[in-house]
């Protein structure tokens, strides 16, 4: 799932398209469940706060099936590549060898809301440049999900990266999410190399705006909020 491919073009982009890690089915099931609002413990509409224009809502626990399944399992497999920055850093890698303890950790310190997320954008719906950050305890990277398919389902709706590299201009990164696969990306910032080693390359996502149709997709971040 995670392959040295897929950690190669993260180090060198902040970003990495996955394996298909959900069905057909599945996709349709997930994105089928917004409309259950006792699902969830919050939503938010993006033009009330300035974040854009669109809807998402917080998955309450008990997860479904899937969302569970993914979370646990995807964060074993990125905690290398975690540390492994916090090493090029010189930061502390305070993450634990599996994701209960992580978020036991993250409850310890106050931040003990849900965190998974469906999104869904209407047309004309888009997502402002922004960080996922929800207390001190942060891990490094996240995925997101696509839930639909794109060219049939709706048109636009890009996943949008910017990276500021350190003393020049900032980098874009633009990935159109196919369903079921899903995008590894940079939560905060990354390591990059620089004339003094290695230097720290702020990051930010967002979604460009949907030409027509309805695009839903699943947030799996890996650190609870406050």
């Amino acid at each position: 799932m995670i392959t040295p491919a897929l950690v190669d073009e993260l180090n060198e982009y902040g970003c990495a398209v996955t394996p298909q890690l959900l069905t057909e089915r599945e996709c349709k099931e997930i994105a089928g469940l917004y409309d259950e609002v006792r699902l969830f413990r919050s939503t938010i509409d993006m033009a009330r706060y300035r974040f854009g224009s669109g809807q998402y809502r917080y998955f309450a626990g008990p997860f479904p099936e899937p969302v569970q399944r993914l979370r646990e399992t995807l964060y074993p497999l990125l905690l290398p590549v975690a540390r492994d920055w916090a090493a090029k850093l010189g930061r502390p890698a305070p993450w634990p060898d599996t994701l209960p303890e992580w978020l036991e950790m993250c409850h310890a310190a106050g931040q003990v809301k849900p965190t998974p997320i469906l999104l869904r954008y209407q047309e004309g719906d888009w997502n402002a440049l922004h960080r996922d950050l929800y207390g001190d305890l942060v891990f490094p990277l996240q995925v997101v999900i696509g839930l639909d398919e794109p060219g049939a389902d709706y048109t636009g709706g890009e996943f949008l990266l910017v990276e500021q590299r350190p003393r020049a201009q900032s980098r874009g990164t633009v990935t159109m999410l196919q369903r079921g696969h899903g995008l590894v990306f940079t939560t905060r910032d990354r390591p990059v190399r620089s004339a003094r080693g290695w230097s720290a390359s702020p990051v930010r996502h967002g979604v460009s705006a949907v030409r027509s149709g309805r695009r839903h997709t699943l947030g799996l971040v890996f650190h609870d909020a406050a």
